[in-house]
């Protein structure tokens, strides 16, 4: 026979070990989800005039506290329900045993709470035995319930109604709190409302002024339905006058829309054209400067000699040239005059 050796020897404890652990955990979710238990327990009955929503595996409690568990649900006699459940052995039921059926929540989960009332609690229930109809007690018809507070559930907001609701159901079913706290809840539901109210009622306030100042200007509004009345019967009566000018206008803007199409692309030439004059203006505008101050003096003068006949005499006020020497030489001629009607400024 081959021995393991150490390294898997190691491996194979590890997974045993996480085989056990998984095995027990698993164990756990399931008692703790199926809600079973393992100590020994003992099956009684219960019969109810409504035993709706009441389904196996459903808890049974005494003082809150899980004792059991519902086994099982019949209908006898075609009137009544018959609860088959168990509880530990530890717990003992008697004769003054009292069944009931409440909610567990709002989503309509429900249990049976056990508890002695009034009767012969020093004998106990045998294994099997039945609970009377007599001392069993369905659970409260929330519709009948939440029907009385509808007028309040319309003015809350969802969280104070499931908070409300919650509260109603304890109260009703026994559990924690009192008609006191419930009445003290709603209370402080209702100022809250009644803050709400105070601002619906200033709304009211402002608009009832609002609706006596129209009232107050009952005339102008009036006189104003007439005017507008009048100006529409006008409208009315001009109707073929205006249809009439719109169709000109319609002609006139096509018209207008085929001489822009013709002249668009020439009109567009001339504005490059008139692009490059400007350019060219700008360039030269201290020489156009001067010709402008010039001008004048010139057209003045020339329109005295003019005066004298058909010629023109002229002044030399400055001369600048070259003289040719025989031999090739070039020599420079400048000449000014330098007298005052040559300045022209």
């Amino acid at each position: 026979m081959k021995v393991l050796d150490k390294r898997t020897s190691r491996d194979l404890v590890k997974l045993l070990v996480f085989i056990v652990v998984t095995t027990l955990a698993t164990s756990v979710l399931v008692a703790t989800i199926g809600n079973l238990t393992f100590s020994p327990s003992t099956d009684y009955k219960a019969e109810f005039v409504d035993a709706t929503g009441v389904v196996k595996g459903d808890d049974i409690r005494i003082a809150g506290v899980k004792v059991g568990t519902v086994k099982d649900v019949q209908i006898v006699d075609r009137t009544r329900a018959l609860v088959t459940f168990s509880v530990q052995d530890s717990t003992h039921l008697s004769k003054a045993t009292h069944a009931s059926i409440r909610y567990r929540n709002l989503v309509g989960q429900r249990y049976i709470a056990l508890e002695d009332r009034i009767g012969d609690a020093s004998t106990e229930l045998g294994s099997g035995d039945t609970i009377p109809v007599s001392q069993t007690s369905p659970a409260l018809d929330l519709t009948v319930l939440f029907n009385g507070f509808k007028p309040l559930f319309q003015a809350l907001s969802p969280a104070d109604i499931n908070q409300l609701s919650y509260e109603i159901v304890q109260v009703f079913q026994g559990e924690g709190g009192n008609l006191e706290s419930l009445l003290t809840h709603t209370a402080s539901v209702t100022s809250t409302l009644a803050s709400r109210d105070q601002v619906i009622g200033d709304l009211i306030e402002n608009l009832n002024e609002v609706l006596d100042h129209v009232g107050d200007r009952d005339d102008q509004l009036n006189r104003l339905i007439t005017t507008f009345r009048t100006f529409v019967g006008g409208l009315k009566d001009d109707r073929g006058a205006i249809l009439g000018s719109l169709d000109q206008i319609s002609a006139l803007s096509v018209q207008t829309a085929d001489l822009v199409s013709g002249i668009r692309r020439p009109f567009v030439d001339d504005v490059k054209q008139l692009r490059r004059v400007a350019g060219n203006l700008d360039a030269g505008k201290a020489e156009l400067d001067r010709a402008l101050q010039v001008l004048p003096i010139k057209l003045n003068k020339v329109g005295r000699t003019a005066t004298y006949g058909s010629w023109f005499n002229f002044y030399l006020c400055h001369f600048q040239g070259r003289v040719r020497l025989p031999g090739g030489r070039s020599v420079p001629v400048d000449y000014s005059t330098g007298t005052p009607r040559c300045d022209l400024g």
